[in-house]
This record gives C-alpha cells, sequence and structure tokens, in this order.
C-alpha cells in the first residue's frame, strides 16, 4: 500500500483586512464619542463673562443662558436663610444691582467680601441663579496716608449644592 501524502498550501483568510476594518470603524466610534463628549461640555460649561452694567445693557440676550458677573457686594443687601441654605444679595454699583440667589453655605468671609464673581444662569425675572460663587476678600491692608486699602485678595469659591 502506498501513501499518498497530500500537501496543502496554507489558504489566506480574508480575516486580517476585517480585522483592519474593525479597528477603524471601532478608532472612529472611539474619537467621535470623545468629541462630542468634549463639545457637549464646552457649551454647557461656557459662560460669558461680564460686569453688571453691560448685564444690564443686555439681559434680554443671555435670559437661560450661563453668565459670569462680576461686581461689589451691596451693603446692606444680604439675606441668609441659613435652615433652608438660601443666600440673597446684590452686585452691582450706584448705577446698576443685579440680585442673586445662591443655594448653599454661606461662606464665613462673605460679611467682609469687597467683590464677588458669580457663575450662574438669568432668570426671566433677572435674578441670577447662581451655581458658582467666588469671592474676592481684602486680606491684608496698607496704610496710604491715613487711608486703608486693600492690597492683595484672598479668593473662596463655594459651590451650590442644588
Amino acid at each position: 500500500m502506498t501513501e499518498s501524502t497530500i500537501l496543502t498550501s496554507p489558504q489566506l483568510d480574508a480575516k486580517p483586512a476585517n480585522r483592519n476594518i474593525k479597528f477603524i470603524i471601532g478608532a472612529v466610534v472611539i474619537f467621535t464619542a470623545i468629541g462630542f463628549l468634549v463639545f457637549n461640555a464646552m457649551s454647557s460649561a461656557g459662560a460669558y463673562y461680564m460686569t453688571v452694567p453691560e448685564l444690564a445693557e443686555q439681559s434680554d440676550a443671555y435670559i437661560g443662558k450661563n453668565v459670569r458677573v462680576s461686581g461689589a457686594v451691596v451693603d446692606g443687601s444680604v439675606d441668609y436663610n441659613s435652615p433652608e441654605l438660601i443666600l440673597r444679595f446684590s452686585i452691582g454699583d450706584e448705577t446698576s444691582q443685579l440680585p442673586i440667589y445662591f443655594h448653599g453655605p454661606r461662606p464665613d468671609n462673605f460679611v467682609r467680601a469687597a467683590e464677588a464673581i458669580v457663575e450662574g444662569k438669568l432668570g426671566e425675572d433677572g435674578v441670577l441663579y447662581a451655581n458658582s460663587l467666588l469671592l474676592k476678600c481684602p486680606s491684608r491692608y496698607e496704610e496710604h496716608g491715613g487711608e486703608t486699602k486693600p492690597t492683595d485678595y484672598e479668593e473662596i469659591q463655594v459651590e451650590s449644592i442644588g
């Protein structure tokens, strides 16, 4: 009996091409998802930075949008409800003021705050519903001819809890 040996050549599969296509499609899906997440985060977290008079001039254009407003805390405007953690105050100057509503703990140094930078959404009622509060408080004073002026600021940021 004779044995016959059949030599077969290895078949070339089309799998390497499919594998490359799978990696390419997977990479495109991943980069698209990352791009979408970055775009979404930037558009929702972006805020227009302005002063109180600038916002007062164009308040209709910013209703419902995230804005970041800087201004001096108006003396006598602070109202804090400690059981409900609601802080209401106004920022601005003699010409225009902006009422602020902040839900969260009142910073310890809020009573001596010189300036506040507030970020949140401007409501239709003209109130800024803040989710972030940054206080610029004088931390050091220097004598200037009998008058004290702030030389440095201590920045404290507080986030809303609601």
